[in-house]
């Protein structure tokens, strides 16, 4: 269990830490594989909080040594290495600044994502396809893992829909913020007058719930469909009905999954994405000031945009809400968000205090 004193008590952390490795040294510890799993997970939480500090330990101690080795020359020889090192130094105490600011208890979550292309056609879904390989590019930079799930590609180029899962810790809380409307001005590579065109795209956040956490859904309210998947994935995917549909007839929820051979799996999946789509629902109806599904009340359309990024006439993304503004958009299209991330969640942890 992790200390009240939050991920700055290391010393907790660390007799935890300790309690937990004895414990799962016990010789029965896996007459109950539950119980041991359940004491891995809680370890494994803790050595994933603990690492960055001990990366910036050693790091700090990497500079102190190059520092000292530049006076015993008299020179700056060893200078570059050391300004390299407290740059990489300055990112990971960012890190650990940012998950201070995650205090919510769904913040640690993996996260669930959902992109939707607007009106537009073409122009709209490559426009969601771009923001797929953005936030996946993202996430493979920090390190973690991302998996499609339900990919519905577009009739001429990009995608209609895709929901992806990423998993690490606190994936929702750094990206709850990327929730709403994302707008791209570009000329075209579509229109054969090379004008300039405006799409939309709407990102969609929600918490992973784990397993122990009680949904109730009737069976009489979910109406199941099965469908042979598009795209991608091998023969034996195209050619059997494996894809699931879930419809939650009292909300409206559709989620889809397809991503797996066996239709089981698929399912499952796909239950998982609705449970928390709804637990989602359930709490925005608690508390209507919950920041992390802002995304869903906006409409598809200008003038709703969280984020603009312009392509010509000039080089530019904008956060609206933090007026962060970014010119390489190259870079960012890439997956270089992480200022925008992070400025967005200490705008809104000055706006709580």
């Amino acid at each position: 269990m992790i200390p009240s004193g939050g991920i700055f008590d290391i010393p907790s952390l660390l007799q935890s830490l300790e309690a937990l490795q004895k414990e799962l040294l016990a010789e029965n510890l896996w007459e109950t594989p539950a119980k041991a799993q359940e004491l891995l997970k809680e370890k494994s939480n803790i050595e994933n909080i603990l690492q960055p500090f001990d990366s910036a330990e050693i790091k700090f101690k990497d500079i102190q040594v190059i520092l000292e080795l530049s006076e015993e020359e008299e020179g700056d020889v060893f200078l570059e290495d050391a300004q390299k090192d407290i740059n990489e130094l300055r990112i990971k105490l960012d890190e650990i600044e940012l998950k201070t600011i995650l205090s919510r208890e769904e913040d640690k979550n993996n996260a669930i994502m959902t992109i939707h292309p607007g009106a537009g056609g073409t122009e709209s879904q490559d426009w969601a396809q771009i923001l797929l390989r953005m936030y996946t590019r993202w996430a493979e930079r920090k390190g973690f893992h991302v998996e499609v799930v339900e990919l519905l590609q577009g009739d001429e180029a990009g995608i209609k829909s895709a929901t992806l899962t990423i998993t690490g810790n606190y994936a929702y809380g750094y990206l709850k913020g990327e929730a709403g409307v994302h707008r791209l001005v570009r000329i075209s590579p579509f229109d054969a007058n090379k004008r300039r065109h405006t799409s939309f795209a709407a990102i969609l956040v929600y918490p992973e719930i784990s397993e122990d956490i009680d949904v109730e859904i009737k069976e009489d309210e979910l109406k199941i469909d099965t469908f042979r998947a598009s795209g991608a994935g091998g023969q034996h995917v195209n050619k059997t009905s494996s894809a699931v549909r879930l419809t939650h007839m009292p909300t409206g929820i559709i989620v889809s999954c397809q991503n797996e051979r066996s239709q089981f799996k698929n399912k499952a999946t796909a239950m998982k994405i609705l449970k928390a789509r709804l637990d989602a629902m359930k709490k925005k109806e608690q508390d209507e000031k919950l920041e992390g599904f802002k995304g869903e009340k906006k409409d598809i359309a200008w003038g709703s945009q969280i984020r603009s990024y312009t392509m010509q006439p000039y080089q530019l993304v904008k956060d609206h809400r933090t007026n962060i503004e970014i010119g390489n958009v190259d870079s960012v299209l890439d997956g270089d968000i992480e200022r925008f991330i992070k400025e967005y969640l200490l705008m809104k942890k000055k706006e709580a205090a």
